[in-house]
Formats: structure tokens, sequence, C-alpha cells
């Protein structure tokens, strides 16, 4: 024991400093503390590398202390989002034989017909801008609310600890089958924990209750099945990751070469067809004006982090006296068209003959289609990280600290963005990412060894 402690002591103490750190993130912060906020995320980030450098090859102790550090938010009301609100009430509607796709929560609130439970509990914790628009979260995605609201038996607190417990789920499946796929590219297993220690991970999912990390799992599962030569039995795993959170729809093009074009076609079809077999039992006629009427929100109307949609903005409004509500719409109907583009030509133009390769391609369209966008939520990064591991890339590790700078946002009650430090963070990010395409060598730095 004495000499097991002589090994450990710097890990388990780094370990044990985290867990505090995390209990205050957890409940006694207040978004608005942005100070306070971005000294913790900042250590619980340094610590984070000091224990993978530490123990990378200590799986056990790695696993359980990022089981340890998810369950500290096990019962704390997440405090950077109020989302949760909105998959509670979602769930709660189908619970009720309710389709979430018909109606916005404040055009049932004023029908008055329908009742469930926490009704106006839930509307008031949610955004009015959520309140007055049609879910946007797709149909796998609803399953999961559905069965929080289900297993949370009518309490916004038990559907809010289930839905934990199923975000935590995805996290520790991540880790099994990541390590697996890790070990079919011949690539560090290690690696893995770069994801799972990961402070923004931890507190965005587990403890605010995205679902990115229920996408990378089924993501990560596909990739492992393809990875075995067993592509057919990925197509049910691809088309669930689509419906969780639609952005693997976009990586498709990414796997022509490498499957050749027959293999292609076939797996896109059976993606499409399980998609459509999810998708069916939320359908109704008005489900596809409704779902793209909100899904386009994101490109014309919201703004939030962004990069280079900042310097146009600030360029046309100050220069050309254009109008920032008919800029976006203008930018947002631009950038979707360039982002197919660059996804196609990624797709045709690289070498994604490996797994690997079309892998790799996936995470840098992805990355400059977030470079482009108006809107990057800090949780968006986490896919980015998730998949940069099976890749030679470390720039979403920068990004996963960077992002922090974003939250400063939180702090103002008309959140107002600081621009220069939008500036830092994105002067840190393209940076490194720049200095990754160009390098031959992008894991020199001893932080990001295989």
């Amino acid at each position: 024991m004495q000499s097991y402690w002589r090994l450990h002591r710097y890990p388990i103490l780094f370990a044990f400093v985290s867990i505090l750190f995390y209990s205050a993130f957890a409940y006694d912060l207040v978004r608005t503390d942005y100070i306070k906020l971005f000294m913790l995320f900042g250590a619980l980030f340094y610590l984070c590398t000091k224990i993978i450098q530490f123990e990378k090859w200590n799986f056990k102790f790695l696993f359980v202390a990022g089981i340890l550090f998810r369950l500290v938010f096990l019962v704390a009301v997440p405090n950077l989002s109020q989302d949760f609100y909105r998959f509670i009430w979602d769930g709660e509607l189908i619970k009720n034989g309710i389709n979430p796709y018909l109606f916005t929560p404040d055009q049932i609130l004023e029908k008055g017909d329908i009742i469930i439970a926490n009704m106006q509990e839930l509307r008031n914790g949610m955004s009015d801008l959520n309140a007055r628009h049609f879910s946007n979260y797709p149909p796998v995605n609803q399953l999961f609310f559905a069965f929080a609201a289900l297993m949370g038996g009518g309490s916004i607190f038990g559907s809010l600890v289930v839905m934990r417990l199923l975000i935590i789920l995805a996290d520790i499946c991540i880790v099994f089958w990541g390590r697996k796929l890790l070990q079919n590219l011949n690539l560090s297993s290690h690696m893995v924990f770069w994801y799972f220690l990961n402070p923004l991970v931890i507190i965005e999912l587990t403890g605010n209750l995205h679902f990115e990390g229920v996408m990378l799992f089924f993501f990560v599962a596909a990739m492992y099945v393809i990875s075995k030569n067993r592509w057919i039995w990925a197509t049910p795993l691809y088309a669930a990751s689509i419906m969780i959170k639609l952005v693997p729809v976009l990586f498709l093009p990414m796997l022509l070469k490498y499957f050749g074009f027959k293999k292609s076609a076939l797996f896109y079809i059976l993606v499409g067809v399980f998609s459509l077999v999810l998708l069916l039992p939320f359908y109704a006629s008005v489900f596809i004006d409704n779902f793209s009427e909100t899904v386009g929100l994101w490109f014309s109307n919201f703004e939030f982090n962004a990069s280079i949609y900042n310097v146009v903005k600030k360029i046309a409004v100050t220069h050309y006296e254009a109008k920032p509500w008919e800029l976006i719409k203008s930018y947002g109907s631009l950038i979707a068209k360039l982002a197919i583009g660059i996804f196609l030509l990624l797709a045709l133009l690289r070498k994604n003959n490996t797994l690997q390769a079309s892998i790799t391609s996936m995470l840098l369209a992805l990355t400059l289609y977030y470079f482009m966008s108006s809107t990057v939520h800090p949780w968006y990064v986490v896919f980015l990280l998730g998949i940069s591991i099976f890749t030679n890339y470390r720039f979403p590790l920068v990004w996963s600290f960077a992002v922090i700078l974003s939250y400063y946002a939180y702090s103002n009650p008309d959140y107002k963005e600081s621009l220069p430090l939008l500036a830092i963070e994105y002067i840190l990010v393209m940076g490194y990412f720049i200095y990754e395409i160009l390098s031959n060598a992008p894991n020199k730095l001893y932080f990001f060894k295989k």
C-alpha cells in the first residue's frame, strides 16, 4: 500500500483536488461569475493534463477517475445551460402520446387542452426563444428524452438524473469502443482519455446534459464495426448517430473512396433506410416544415462564439452600413452552400483510402465549417475532440480549453460577447490548426504525444 501511494501519490492528489473543483463547479458556481468559472475550468484542464501524463498507461486509474468526476454532477442542476428543460418537456409530451414536432411550448400553453407534468415550471425554465419554436432534436434524441421522462416519474429532478446516467453510460461505452478502434487503427489506446477526462466533456455533457457524447458513441461504434470489415452492421449505428444530432450525415461523402462506389452506394441506402425507420414514429404532414424551419434558425438567426462571421459582420456594418439581421440571413445561406462544397471537395480530393484518412477528412471539414459558422456553442467542440483522437491532429484539444473564453457572454444579462476574448480563442485555435496542417509531425508537443 505504501509503495502504491509512493508511486501514485501525485495523480491521486490531482484527482482528489479535481473532485473538489468539480464540486465547486456543480454546486457553488453562478454562470455570471466568469472569473471563478475561468479559474476553475483552467485548473481542471491543467489537472487533467497532469493526470494523463502521469498515468497514461494505467487504464483502471484513469477510468475510475473519469467516472468519479462525472458522478460529482449526479444530483446537480445544470448551471450553464437551460436546454434540459426543453429536453424534459419533449420527453413528457412523448410519454403522453403527443408528437413534440407538432406544437411549440407556447402553442400548447395557449391551447390549454394538453396537460403534462410540471409544464409551467418547464416553460419558465427554458428560454423564450426555445419556447417559441418547434423542437429541433432528432427522433433518437427524443427517445432518450422520453425514456428519462418515463423513468423520472413526472419529476424534473428524476428525469434530470436519468438523462445524466444515460450520458455517463455513453461516455463509458466510448472508452471501450474507442480503445478498440484506436487499436485497430494502430494508435495508442490511452488517447481515448484525452476525451474521457477532458473538463469540457465532463462539464458540458454530464454537467449540462448535452447529448453530443451519445451521438459520438454511436458514431465511434459504427467506425469500429467498419474497421472490422463488417460495414453492413455499422449502418444502423450510423443512422442512430445521425438521428441524435444530424452532424454525421455530413460525413457520408468521406467514406466514398474508402468503400468504393458500390459499397458506398449500399452503405448510404441502408443508412437512409434505417434513418427513415427511426423517423417514421414521429412523421406527420407538417413535420418536415416545422423541423426544417427550426433547424434553419441556426443558419439565419443565431450568432455565438463566431470567428470569421464576426470579422465579416464588423466590416459589413462599419464600412457598408449593412443591417445585422439581414447580414446573418445572407451569410447563413452562403455558408450552408460553402460547407457542402467543402465537404464534397475534401471527399473527392483527399486520399481517403484508409479509415483513419476518412476520419481525418471528417475532422477537417467540420472544423472549417465551424470556423465559418455564426454559432459555435462550447459543446459543439466535444464532437471534434472525440473524433480527433483517431487522427494525428490535436488542435481540438487546444480548442476544448480555449473555448472557455466564449463563456464570458454568460456573465452579461444580455449575453454580450467580448470580441477581444473571442479573438484570443480563435488565434490560439487557428494558429495551432495551421501549425498542424503545415507540420509533418503534429504530435511534437510532449502533452500530445501518442
